[in-house]
């Protein structure tokens, strides 16, 4: 104690005080930082995890254009309620990212589609065969007089074939009906259709005839 008491003095004393009074005031100042005394290079490499952020500490503000690629977002993150309204337009979505298998059943209703969208360009081969386009009436009737037998013929416009026909007696109706009506065909193309009509007496009466009707379209 002594040895210690002879080493003391005033200057040793007032040192020790100003030394422990600037360490003290270092300590004080570490934890008291002020406003933007960190900076982003001060901050170690993943050290702001995820429990150290607040909660909403993220806002859209604070992250900059394109920083959040698709690689930084896990698996089902970016659910319906996340999305705003009208917030997923045709123009972000990539080609082919929209599948049939990320499709509902029954997702795409007919309200959903625009006017004139399904061309026939898209559509199978075998099924726009199926289709009828461009429908056409057409009709053919034969002389009308007393002869006991007449036949007539509907002919279809060149480029389409008959789908349907029919056949009706005009003038004179007693004693007279109607004894056929069928398709004409050119091979495997039905050109129009035929009627067919007599009258059953054989015996020649007043004047009549017999006319054919075809339904024809483009196939």
């Amino acid at each position: 104690m002594n040895k210690l008491k002879r080493h003391l003095s005033v200057a040793n004393v007032l040192s020790c005080i100003a030394l422990f009074v600037a360490l003290s005031a270092t300590a004080v100042a570490a934890g008291k930082l002020a406003p933007g005394q960190v900076k982003a290079v001060n901050i170690a490499t993943g050290a702001v995890t995820n429990p150290k952020l607040k909660n909403l500490g993220v806002t859209s503000s604070k992250i900059a254009n394109g920083t959040i690629v698709a690689g930084k977002l896990k698996n089902g993150s970016v659910t319906n309620p996340k999305l705003g309204k009208e917030a997923v337009t045709s123009g972000k979505i990539k080609k082919k990212a929209v599948t049939t298998n990320a499709i509902a059943a029954e997702a795409v209703t007919a309200g959903k589609i625009g006017p004139e969208s399904i061309s026939a360009a898209k559509l199978s081969s075998s099924l726009y065969l199926q289709l009828i386009k461009n429908v056409t009436y057409v009709n053919g009737e034969s002389a009308s007089n007393p002869t006991v037998a007449k036949s007539a013929e509907a002919v279809c416009p060149v480029g389409k074939q008959a789908i349907g026909g029919g056949a009706r007696v005009n003038g004179e109706l007693q004693d007279v009906a109607v004894t056929g009506t069928n398709p004409t065909s050119v091979g495997s193309v039905r050109t129009g259709w035929s009627a067919f009509a007599r009258d059953v007496d054989n015996v020649p009466g007043g004047n009549w005839s017999i006319e054919a009707f075809a339904v024809c379209a483009e196939l």
